[in-house]
């Protein structure tokens, strides 16, 4: 039996839901927007979280690649959108399956027990939900950025590019991976797009946060602390 946290805005289906899956013995947690289902995931920790991707404040999507940057809990994508394209950008979004609505229990049933038998063992083994560079503090979760505890107003994206290259500190993250992770596969060469948002990270993180974020013309960047110099 598992913890089973359920993001929908759907208030008929998460009470169906979980009179389902405690009728299977399952205990279950709720979430009606993307926002709390992020803060439920951190707080509980459940077993598997199934998640719509029609909610009202985040895209389904964005949600499940948030969650992936600091746990492997299996994710069950829910949507009435039953298109290959938009099943395939949830699966490489970080989702390990995909239910079309309208669904039975007994499907979705199976699906959380393959789902679960296949779950990333020992969550040691996980990142952390907080990454610290030098002065810089990333809260993943809630995607919070603060450079000496002072907080630095980020995009998405901006947040997005920042965290990655912080977890390969010190060492030279090329265009390309940093465009896969964030965007996707499909802007592997588009190395302008990056810069962009690379320029307006440095003027964010400021020339005296110690935070450096240093190129390698023509491969990629690198996200350095520089040693505090004594006043």
């Amino acid at each position: 039996m598992a913890h089973v946290l359920v993001i929908d805005d759907d208030p008929s289906l998460l009470r169906a839901l979980r009179v389902g899956l405690q009728a299977g013995g399952h205990t279950v947690s709720t979430a009606a927007n993307g926002e709390q289902g992020i803060s439920q995931t951190a707080l509980v920790s459940p077993d598997i979280v199934i998640l719509d991707l029609g909610l009202p404040d985040l895209d389904g999507l964005a949600v499940a690649q948030r969650i992936r940057q600091w746990t492997e809990v299996p994710i069950i994508v829910l949507s009435a959108s039953g298109t290959e394209d938009r099943k395939v950008a949830a699966l490489d979004g970080g989702a390990d399956d995909y239910v079309t609505k309208p669904f039975g229990m007994a499907e979705l049933e199976a699906r959380l027990r393959t789902a679960l038998r296949h779950r990333a063992p020992a969550a040691t083994d996980l990142p952390p939900s907080t990454i610290t560079v030098g002065s810089l503090e990333l809260d993943l979760v809630h995607h919070d950025a603060r450079v000496r505890g002072k907080h630095v107003d980020l995009t998405t994206k901006e947040f997005d590019v920042l965290s990655f290259l912080a977890r390969h500190a010190g060492r030279t993250s090329t265009h390309q991976m940093v465009l896969d992770a964030v965007w996707g596969t499909g802007y592997g060469r588009d190395a302008q797009y990056l810069h962009a948002y690379v320029h307006r990270l440095r003027q964010k993180l400021g020339h005296d946060s110690g935070i450096v974020i240093r190129t390698a013309p023509g491969v990629g960047y690198s996200l350095e602390s520089e040693p505090e110099v004594p006043g």
